[in-house]
């Protein structure tokens, strides 16, 4: 995926930072600070109902239930509609490959190659081409939601904002001056990590960050294999959970699922193709065993996704595999469409390889010809599950908030400066804070644009216009 740049390879560090000062005329920095709903804003509702319209209908009332949950699972939920509100405002030009999700949930720990547990951003099914700061804002906004959920006053939300927005800022600075490849290594392993924030973190803070690491490391495919799977006559098969688990025996129930079962035989082996020769290799010591549709996360419910057992050695030698869904990137229509992808799986993946410092070995991507509703659907696969750490903020003090905030500042700076220009990024930031305060004034305005919308769902559910399941 081609990053567009004002650069070339062999432009000078003072071209770059002249570029990226000047990048200031389009917006400045405490510009950002501003968010404004115009008259002609289009209904938010109307975002997500356009989602759904192509997603599995039975499934899309447990969306809606989830994000009726609170304002922040809302916001989880709502990446359509906020990429809409960024698309509507000025932006600094400083293209980066973007996340697109960036909330805070989305940054957790992850088991790389090597079996060491590093901190990353973990969901890319948006990632796309766009200003820098799109990205920033929609992590401090979600910051400001979780304190709200807890309670938090708005000094405390400030400051986890400002935590989070600083180390983005200071992280860049360090990358700016950096070699290219010792930026491309940089990774914050998680035992690093402990040491480098133990100086800032209370024994009860030390504590929960130890608790977290050694839970994530019980986190495994065989714990998913036990949770997921059962043994009985016809041997080690996907238990069914309807409608969240429904194994692919259970659709084929149907009549029109039949051929939706011929053409997911072809995914494993389509799939293969997308990998490195080693790592083909690797899968075909395994075989193909069942497959389910399982209803993930909150705004991905509705799309397809498939878990796939394989079995290698016996019964005992399990791997799940996630075949999910990929649509066109919410940020896709807001961008000028300057990137393009004949097959969405493959935007998902080469975005995840590009910003993410240690990816998972059975990446790829597939596509089905024509599924339940005659659609042709992208795909891309991953493991089920592999050492993944998920944070609970709802557990956290507000000391617990700003340390993780600083966590998933440092993480996006670094996704930032792997894909974009970290030279004209940190000149267009600077050294003072003005950014900062921009990022925590917009995240106030942004939370309360949020709440606004997640009520709006709950009206919209109460008087019949869409149905929501509390699944």
């Amino acid at each position: 995926m081609s990053i567009p740049s004002a650069f070339t390879a062999s432009s000078a560090p003072e071209e770059r930072a002249a570029y990226g000062r000047g990048a200031r005329k389009r917006v400045s920095r405490s510009g950002h600070g501003r968010y404004e709903v115009g008259a002609d804003r289009r209904d938010p509702i109307g975002v997500i109902e356009r989602q759904s319209a192509t997603r599995v209908k039975e499934l899309v009332p447990i969306r809606y239930g989830r994000m009726l949950e609170s304002p922040f699972r809302f916001y989880r939920g709502a990446a359509a509609i906020m990429a809409m509100d960024l698309g509507r405002l000025p932006d600094s030009g400083l293209t980066t490959q973007l996340c697109g999700d960036a909330h805070l949930l989305n940054f957790r720990l992850l088991a790389s190659p090597e079996r060491h547990l590093v901190f990353d951003i973990n969901d890319f099914d948006e990632t796309h081409p766009g200003p820098f700061e799109w990205d920033v804002k929609r992590l401090a906004a979600s910051f400001v939601i979780a304190a709200r959920a807890n309670g938090f006053s708005s000094a405390e939300q400030d400051a986890a904002v400002a935590e989070c927005v600083e180390a983005y800022r200071t992280r860049m600075r360090e990358f700016a001056g950096m070699r290219t490849l010792d930026i491309w290594y940089a990774q914050d392993d998680a035992d690093h990590m402990r040491e480098l924030m133990a100086s800032s973190m209370s024994k009860k803070a030390r504590r929960a960050t130890a608790e977290a690491t050694a839970k994530a490391r019980t986190r495994t495919h065989m714990q998913a294999f036990a949770k997921l799977t059962r043994l009985g006559p016809e041997g080690r098969l996907i238990a069914p959970d309807p409608p969240l688990i429904t194994p692919l025996r259970d659709l084929m129930a149907d009549s029109s699922a039949g051929d939706e079962a011929k053409e997911l035989q072809t995914v494993f082996e389509e799939y293969m193709k997308t990998l490195s020769s080693e790592r083909r290799h690797l899968l075909s010591h395994y075989h193909l065993v069942d497959v389910a549709r399982k209803v993930v996360g909150v705004g991905s419910v509705g799309t397809r996704c498939w878990i796939i057992l394989l079995l290698g050695r016996d019964d005992d030698d399990p791997l799940l595999l996630q075949a999910k869904e990929a649509q066109e990137s919410v940020l896709a229509a807001h961008t000028g469409g300057r990137v393009h992808f004949d097959n969405q799986g493959h935007r998902v993946v080469t975005g995840q390889r590009l910003i993410q410092t240690t990816s998972d070995i059975f990446l790829g991507w597939t596509h089905i010809v024509s599924g339940l509703d005659g659609r042709d659907r992208d795909f891309y696969v991953r493991q089920l599950r592999d050492w993944k750490g998920i944070a609970r903020p709802e557990t956290w003090n507000p000391a617990m908030l700003r340390l993780f905030g600083k966590l998933c500042g440092g993480s996006l700076a670094r996704a930032h400066a792997r894909s974009g220009d970290p030279v004209a990024l940190a000149a267009y930031l600077g050294g003072s804070d003005r950014f900062d305060r921009a990022l925590t004034e917009f995240a106030q305005a942004y939370a309360d644009q949020n709440e606004r919308d997640f009520e709006a769902l709950g009206e919209a559910v109460r008087s019949g216009r869409v149905r929501a399941s509390d699944l």
